[in-house]
């Protein structure tokens, strides 16, 4: 049989079969022993074959295969560095909540994810959310990110669950499509989800006081069925986005607006550091690239950590 898987929790999986039933499978042994360096071999959204059991009363499914990916997004899994841990699988556009606090979202976790997004070819929105909450001089630190991220060519939108603002664009944008929306824990996932399909009413939780950043709602990666001819993989809240298999030379790459000067640099194999001649450097120097946006293509090429510390602007 063939089937989507729907929901992960770590040993079993909820798989949609093509008759639209749903299966509980295991995954067969193997899967564990074929050099995949991931904590999850098989995500959400990843189309399988399985095979019926019948054990005792119960019928499972054993998962034998898994097709070829049309993309994925992947990270550092927290606890274990050398291995990666996948987020979700086939996805046709990826939504990154952004808070200006409670919790704070910093630009060098916007572009990790946005880097890891056009190494694995998924297209990437930027949804402003809780934009009914902040005063004029936050509005205006939106309109910087907002402008920032567009001029590279990103789709930005400002976003309200709360006052239910431009919650038919997004809609739009997901319809037809298999969508994941990600962001730290706090930033209103499940809460702006319950708002596009209230039927699913998702849990959610109040902002931790004592700390100022979002509580956990979600445990697994799980994807829905909409009303709407559209799919949703909701996942756990991520503190941090750690970069895996990308070499240095090609970090660049994946900032559009250093790849476009690329050509212009004096040597091909330019990595925009101390090179001589460097188009990326002299565009950086006249204003023409963020110095946000380069402090975190240094920090990935270095293999540093987010720096939480930062402010909104990336200073």
């Amino acid at each position: 049989m063939i089937g989507t898987v729907y929901k992960s929790t770590g040993s079993w999986y909820s798989v949609k079969a093509e008759d639209g039933q749903f299966y509980n499978c295991r995954i067969k042994g193997k899967f564990r022993i074929k050099g995949i360096k991931s904590t999850n071999p098989v995500a959400v959204g990843d189309k399988v074959a399985f095979d019926l059991e019948t054990v005792g009363d119960e019928t499972i499914g054993v998962i034998n295969d898994i097709e070829e990916r049309k993309n994925y997004i992947v990270r550092k899994s927290v606890n274990l560095s050398k291995r990666t841990h996948i987020i979700g699988a086939n996805i046709d556009v990826a939504f990154l909540l952004v808070t200006l606090n409670n919790p704070t979202t910093f630009t060098d976790f916007i572009d990790r994810f946005l880097v890891t997004l056009e190494a694995y070819q998924v297209m990437p929105v930027l949804l402003f959310n809780k934009i009914d909450s902040y005063n004029e001089e936050e509005i205006g630190e939106v309109k910087y990110l907002e402008d920032l991220y567009t001029n590279i060519g990103y789709r930005c939108l400002e976003v309200s669950a709360k006052e239910k603002i431009n919650i038919d664009e997004v809609k739009q944008l997901m319809f037809g499509k298999t969508s994941i929306f990600s962001g730290h824990s706090g930033v209103g996932k499940s809460t702006l989800i319950n708002v596009i399909e209230p039927s699913l009413d998702l849990k959610t939780a109040e902002i931790s006081e004592q700390h100022k950043q979002g509580q956990h709602t979600t445990t697994f990666a799980e994807m829905y069925d909409l009303s709407f001819d559209a799919r949703i993989i909701d996942t756990p809240g991520i503190k941090g986005f750690g970069i895996v298999n990308m070499e240095k030379h090609e970090v660049g790459n994946y900032f559009p607006e250093f790849f476009q000067r690329k050509g212009d640099c004096k040597f091909n194999n330019c990595l925009h550091i101390d090179e001589p001649k460097c188009a990326v450097k002299e565009a950086l120097e006249n204003d023409e690239i963020a110095w946000s946006r380069y402090k975190s293509y240094v920090q990935i090429l270095e293999g540093e950590e987010e720096n939480y510390r930062t402010d909104i602007y990336g200073s």
